[in-house]
């Protein structure tokens, strides 16, 4: 991406020329790039990277005051706003496969989450998963994790959602899905502060 400056009134394109270059504003700073259409938009690792936008976008207001003002130094320094900070931090971690942190930095402390017990319930084109915490649950969330082959190794490109932990059971439908088809979950749990927990052992469920 660059930046683009113009003299007196300015530069103020929208738009893309050609069908190769991109002009347009973010910030209130002009800036020209190449114009990408995606090869796959619903590719497995984009859909994951979505979940867990989501999963950061719907925590940020919920977040207590001072996690939120830790994020301050790391927007100023790139102009930005705390929320965007602390989604594109998070959003790094995440394409390195760490879990995201309330706070800036994060700190990895506290105690792993052990696995959790998971309980699977079919229905219609559809999978109930009721997630039961383990020995030391986690504080922040649960990562889910499916495929429809078996002994699959969590990876950044299978996960599909992060949901917060509540009360236990926490309790996530998965829709959508094929009839007669067996699928496949691992699941783990993750610290406000960053630190990951145990993958529980894989569990299967088919959809009616």
């Amino acid at each position: 991406m660059v930046k683009v400056y113009g003299p007196l009134m300015g530069l103020d394109a929208s738009g893309s020329v050609a069908g190769a270059i991109t002009f347009s504003k973010w910030k209130g700073r002009n800036y020209v790039r190449q114009r990408v259409v995606p090869a796959n938009p619903k590719s497995a690792k984009q859909l994951s990277v979505r979940a867990m936008m989501t999963f950061l976008a719907q925590y940020w207001e919920s977040n207590s005051a001072a996690n939120q003002a830790s994020w301050h130094d790391r927007a100023k320094d790139s102009s930005i706003s705390p929320f965007n900070a602390y989604v594109g931090y998070n959003q790094s971690r995440w394409s390195h496969f760490t879990t995201p942190s309330q706070a800036d930095p994060a700190t990895e402390t506290g105690t792993a989450p052990d696995a959790p017990t998971t309980t699977i319930t079919a229905g219609v084109k559809e999978l109930q998963l009721s997630i039961a915490d383990g020995a030391n649950p986690p504080d922040w969330g649960w990562l889910i994790f499916r495929s429809t082959t078996t002994g699959f190794t969590p990876s950044i490109s299978n996960l599909v959602h992060a949901i917060e932990k509540t009360a236990t059971p926490t309790v996530y439908v998965d829709t959508g899905l094929l009839t007669g088809v067996p699928y496949y979950y691992r699941i783990k749990g993750f610290m406000a502060t960053g630190l990951a927990g145990t993958l529980e052992a894989q569990k299967t469920g088919t959809p009616e």
